[in-house]
C-alpha cells in the first residue's frame, strides 16, 4: 500500500511537469505540480476508504491529476486576472 502511495505521487508530479511544459496550464511547474500531487492524494484515499476508481492505481492517479488541474485554477484563475486588470 505504501508503494502505491509513493507511485501515486510519482505519477501525479510527471502529470503536472508535463503539462506545464506543454502550455496545458500556465501556473508554474511548482504550483501544478502542487495541484496535481494534491487531487491524486484525495483520489487514492478516496479509492481506499470507499473503493471508488477508475481501475488501476496509475489510471486513478492520471485522471485525477488531470482533473484537479482542470477544476482548480479555473476558479482561481479568473480573480488573478481580475486583480491585474485593475
Amino acid at each position: 500500500m505504501f508503494m502505491v502511495l509513493m507511485g501515486t505521487v510519482v505519477i501525479a508530479g510527471i502529470v503536472g511537469y508535463i503539462s506545464e511544459k506543454t502550455g496545458f496550464t500556465n501556473n508554474g511547474i511548482l504550483q501544478s505540480i502542487i495541484i496535481c500531487v494534491g487531487g491524486a492524494f484525495l483520489a487514492y484515499f478516496v479509492r481506499i476508504m470507499f473503493g471508488i476508481g477508475f481501475g488501476s492505481p496509475g489510471m486513478n492517479a492520471i485522471v485525477s491529476s488531470l482533473g484537479a488541474l482542470i477544476i482548480v485554477p479555473t476558479h482561481w484563475r479568473a480573480s488573478v486576472r481580475d486583480r491585474r486588470r485593475r
